[in-house]
């Protein structure tokens, strides 16, 4: 599994956001997954991680799996997620997806879960992706940490 950059101001992933999960995603080249636990400050209901966390990771986790199989950051236009079990704060579980299907590099479609140490599955989500233009990347790759610009740049894609 390679390690995917981070940047410094993302909520899920960003290392100098005060508020963020800090996550790091890796991958085999066709599937993303991270390991995180969530805290007792992203509960919803008492001892339950809200789903909002839940969604935004997701989300997240599917933008990165669009990004490395077409080498292209993408917007989310549709998300559905569906909560099996509850999440509760401490516990460690592992997020993945992959992309599903791109119809001519204008519409990515991809699918996750979230599964806890048992393998029992917390939720599942898929999700419809815009391509970012090409003249809007440039100025979202600045966001990068230094290694993550050099490691991962949609610019460079051949």
């Amino acid at each position: 599994m390679k390690e995917l950059p981070h940047t410094k101001s993302c909520f899920v992933c960003g290392e100098s956001n005060a508020s963020g999960l800090r996550l790091r995603f890796e991958t085999d080249g066709r599937a993303v997954q991270a390991r995180f636990r969530a805290g007792a400050d992203h509960v919803g209901f008492k001892g339950t991680i809200h789903g909002g966390i839940i969604a935004t990771v997701l989300d997240e986790i599917m933008v990165w799996a669009c990004a490395v199989q077409t080498q292209r950051f993408a917007y989310c236009a549709e998300l559905n997620v569906r909560f099996a079990n509850p999440m509760r704060p401490g516990q460690e579980v592992l997020a993945s997806a992959e992309l599903v299907s791109n119809r001519r590099n204008k519409l990515f479609e991809a699918k996750a879960e979230l599964r806890d140490e048992a393998g029992a599955v917390l939720a599942t989500a898929t999700g419809k992706y815009l391509p970012i233009k090409e003249s809007e990347v440039a100025e979202l790759m600045t966001d990068f940490t230094e290694d993550g610009a050099n490691s991962f740049n949609p610019l460079a894609r051949g």
